[in-house]
């Protein structure tokens, strides 16, 4: 039956939607012989499986009604507690009010497009950005503008006020960013909340991979900065990275009268996060445990990364660059102007090897000669084998 014939109409917005580049390339990452750079996967090694069950077992032996029971849209107190918590030690005095617990920061983005976006809105993203963002705002129809990047990231100068006239919000991940891998030094962050402050424009602050420096120094958040300077700063988290990714949970930090609202919001979408993963977490987490367990979390990414940037030194021709993180999961790679990602990604899996090629990461029209590596889910010796591959590929033009 063709689409013609369907005895249902789906709505304009359903029939937009396009299916996702990097979900659609791990299809092919499936098939074992595959070596893939393509997926941004936290290191299932990473995983703190043990202390993850015995929280479970202790929520469900002691408290397993209330945990298996709805709960409040808001999410749970004593969880909303410690990221209110956790927020004053680095220097932003939150409120557990200020603090609403989401399934994902996926479910956060879908809930501030929302929240802010009408057909024909203006927001602000960074060129490159977060793909999986750009798929959830685009539902809502907004027309994007792009902020230029250089390598040091998002250009503060750059948000003029005809680019911010009339925008909803700016979307930034100031930290190791998804696809390059840059974050912003401190001038610039300071610099960014000063200007949006300025122009009363709200920043959406993502930031799931903060916690994974493993070189350098770390550095304020935006949302520290920015209530310093009467800065909107929306700031999402996850526990994906820290965690586990199969818990669906993060949070978002907000003034009480966007978490109000998002609130309503959440309650016409899924009226709570899981209350027994959401105090499961609490339990692992209330005593300190992640002091504990990211620094061993940071040495592996920061040896899978090694592997990856060595490998590319020896085998990567002088034509091609790229960053080099101090943190998070990718590396950003700018090919010679007349190498197509997409046209090399065809290529690469014929030799069984996957990447993410730039260009889906534009709102706009998107660099072709880009593409994104990811390393901490793959071996020393497959990331070796998988950039020897790509090196010959990339050496044939």
């Amino acid at each position: 039956m063709d689409s013609y014939s369907l005895p249902y109409t789906f709505s304009q917005r359903a029939q937009q939607l396009t299916s996702s580049t990097i979900r659609e390339i791990l299809k092919v990452t499936e098939r074992p012989e595959v070596i893939s750079f393509a997926g941004g996967l936290p290191a299932p090694g990473g995983f703190p499986v043990e202390e993850i069950k015995a929280a479970f077992d202790r929520v469900l032996s002691e408290n397993g009604k209330s945990a298996l029971q709805y709960g409040p849209t808001e999410g749970y107190t004593p969880l909303r507690q410690w990221v209110a918590e956790d927020f004053k030690r680095r220097g932003a005095d939150v409120s557990p009010e200020e603090v609403l617990i989401v399934s994902g920061s996926q479910q956060a983005l879908d809930m501030l497009g929302k929240l802010f976006v009408d057909p024909g809105s203006k927001v602000l993203v960074e060129a490159p950005s977060y793909l999986g963002a750009l798929q959830s705002f685009s539902l809502f129809e907004p027309a994007y503008a792009s902020v230029p990047t250089d390598d040091g990231g998002l250009i503060p100068e750059a948000i003029t006020d005809e680019l911010a006239a009339g925008a909803r919000f700016l979307y930034a991940l100031p930290n190791f960013q998804n696809p390059t891998g840059v974050s912003l030094d401190l001038a610039r962050r300071q610099k960014l909340v000063e200007r949006c402050a300025a122009l009363q424009l709200p920043i959406v602050e993502d930031d799931p991979y903060g916690e994974l420096r493993y070189a350098g120094e770390p550095l304020p958040g935006l949302l520290e900065l920015g209530r310093k300077v009467g800065a909107t700063i929306v700031r999402l988290g996850t526990f994906s990275k820290v965690l586990a990714p199969g818990l669906r949970l993060g949070y978002i930090v907000a003034p009480r009268p966007i978490i109000a609202k998002l609130v309503q919001i959440k309650q016409a979408t899924d009226l709570h996060t899981s209350t027994v993963s959401q105090m499961a977490v609490y339990e692992t987490i209330k005593s300190g445990f992640l002091d504990k367990h990211l620094p061993a979390v940071r040495e592996l990414y920061k040896r899978q990364c090694g592997y990856m940037l060595d490998a590319m030194e020896e085998h990567f021709p002088n034509t091609v660059s790229w960053n080099r993180p101090e943190g998070g999961m990718f590396i950003w790679v700018t090919l010679p102007e007349h190498i197509d990602g997409t046209q090399l990604l065809a290529r690469a899996i014929e030799r069984n090897v996957a990447f993410v090629p730039g260009a889906p990461f534009y709102a706009g029209q998107g660099k072709t000669n880009t593409l994104r590596l990811s390393f901490v889910t793959v071996s020393e010796e497959r990331i070796r084998e998988g950039i020897a591959i790509l090196g010959e590929l990339l050496r044939e033009g």
